[in-house]
């Protein structure tokens, strides 16, 4: 039987932690680096655990995203993967169901960047494409990050307002991918 389980990164034991980071490098097959895993940190973990093991996993972490030049309050997914044996049976959908419910409780707006190669995956639980140009804060003001653009998705909850889904987007830098 699969349960899902919510905890924060500083809830969670090291033994725990590692279980996590092991499956989810092993899902992304040497895809995943060091900043990934990182980036993944400081949130809420929503994992599907099965016989006491995590078979799917997303992380929600707080970021700051500027839209219309407001700055939202933003739920940023990081980490979606699922064991290999336990692909194909909608565990990534009841862990993306729960971090929309986590979003929805605390941010004012969702936001990830897609690399399942999965067409409409996140579309179906309400995500939706960000059409306009992306940038990154850099110390000189917003530079462009064209190669994201047309693959980060934003989520709308109750407090997002009025959103461009056509204007620019501008997330807070970090090490690694800045998406």
């Amino acid at each position: 039987m699969t349960r899902l389980r919510t905890i924060g990164t500083a809830e969670l034991r090291e033994q725990e932690l590692e279980a996590v980071r092991r499956m989810v490098v092993g899902a992304f097959g040497g895809r995943f680096d060091e900043h990934d895993w990182e980036h993944a940190l400081g949130g809420v973990h929503v994992m599907a655990v099965e016989d006491g093991e995590v078979v799917a996993h997303g992380a929600v972490v707080p970021r700051v995203l500027v839209a219309g030049g407001r700055e939202l309050r933003t739920g940023y997914v990081e980490g979606v993967a699922t064991r290999g044996d336990r692909q194909g049976r909608g565990l990534a959908t009841l862990v993306m169901a729960e971090a929309g419910r986590v979003i929805g409780r605390g941010y004012e707006l969702g936001a990830l960047a897609d690399g399942t190669g999965i067409p409409g995956f996140y579309q179906r639980l309400g995500w939706e494409i960000w059409q306009g140009p992306t940038f990154v804060a850099g110390p000189g003001g917003p530079e462009r990050t064209a190669e994201e653009d047309g693959s980060v998705l934003v989520l709308r909850t109750a407090a997002s307002g009025e959103l461009d889904l056509a204007g620019s987007l501008i997330c807070d830098w970090r090490a690694g991918d800045v998406w």
